[in-house]
């Protein structure tokens, strides 16, 4: 995210949340607080898709791997 898209959408963030927590604050104030915000929020959810992504990840190969065993038995491994 480039750093004026973090500054414009910080400070709208910062100024939807001091609404909703009816906070007022000034221009200055309520803009860190959007842009401490957003710096915030990015990071949660880049950890957060990454523990999805990780386990995606390992449903995908569990799957994966419980195919090839029935592959295995149904066409390979005739008994």
């Amino acid at each position: 995210m480039s750093v004026l898209a973090l500054i414009i959408i910080g400070a709208a963030a910062g100024l939807v949340a001091t609404r909703l927590m009816q906070l007022r604050a000034d221009l200055l104030t309520t803009m860190a607080i959007g842009i401490g915000g957003a710096m915030i929020g990015y990071g949660v959810l880049r950890v957060l898709l990454v523990l999805t992504g990780m386990a995606a990840g390992f449903v995908g190969a569990v799957l994966g791997a419980v195919l090839l065993i029935w592959i295995w038995r149904h066409y390979i491994a005739r008994d």
